[in-house]
């Protein structure tokens, strides 16, 4: 029988290359949008896993996952795959506790569980000519590609053995401006005052105060992540910003 997986999120950047890989896997994948709220439970009936995607910067992520494996459980899912964020548990960082408090919410589901725990995607600074950064350029960073954690996702979401797992994952590890010289784009620092000014001011209050958190955070110091986990998930050298650069970065 072919494995059926829910993506929660599955609309967007992270969960369509989910999708893409649980496919390349021969199994189906399941995109849940928004509109799959109205009866989740149903929407993930039939479904024998689900990776769940939070809203980015959500305000209560431990909440969205406690609906997510209540539905998941009356539905008859027995596999929730989390997509956490690296280091999630930083005081300094609001919107990093939310996914530590998620993490709670999935470890206590009573489901067959895994975390994974990506660093900042390289795709966020590819094809950019300009980079304005609102913190030091020099700040050392574990890049994830996109396509690395979604095949590590659809690993893990129709393997066993990963039950119980919590999974830290980058590509390679370089500074933004490493990453941008390599790109040929240009940095730009501004402070964060500034960038509150321009790029953040038609922001909600709250989604702007805790970028400005994560930019005083990253500029002290950045967000470290190692490589094993990644290679040995693939079971092959993780994509690297060579290769990035190669077949124009995602």
């Amino acid at each position: 029988m072919t494995a059926r997986v829910a993506v929660l999120g599955g609309t967007g950047k992270t969960g369509r290359a989910v999708a893409a890989a649980v496919r390349a896997r021969g199994a189906e994948a399941v995109p849940l949008g928004r509109a799959a709220w109205i009866d989740l439970a149903g929407a993930l009936a039939g479904c024998d896993a689900a990776y769940v995607i939070a809203p980015n910067m959500h305000p209560d992520e431990a909440a969205y996952a406690e609906a997510v494996a209540t539905a998941a459980r009356s539905s008859g899912v027995v596999r929730l795959v989390h997509h956490s964020v690296a280091s999630p548990y930083v005081p300094a960082m609001p919107h990093h506790l939310g996914k530590a408090r998620a993490e709670d919410v999935v470890r206590r589901s009573g489901l067959a569980w895994t975390i994974l725990q990506p660093g900042a995607y390289v795709q966020n600074f590819a094809r950019r000519s300009d980079i304005t950064l609102a913190y030091r350029a020099a700040a050392p960073f574990g890049f994830a590609d996109l396509s690395d954690v979604a095949e590590v996702a659809a690993r893990v979401l129709l393997e066993d053995g990963h039950h119980g797992a919590t999974y830290e994952l980058a590509s390679f590890r370089a500074t933004v401006a490493e990453l941008a010289a390599a790109l040929g784009s240009t940095v730009r620092e501004v402070t964060p005052e500034a960038w509150a000014r321009g790029g953040g001011a038609g922001l909600e209050p709250r989604v702007r105060d805790w970028l400005l958190r994560m930019f005083a955070y990253y500029d002290r110091h950045g967000l470290p992540v190692g490589t094993l986990p990644m290679r040995a998930l693939l079971e092959r050298p993780p994509r690297s910003l060579a290769t990035l650069l190669g077949d124009g970065a995602g």
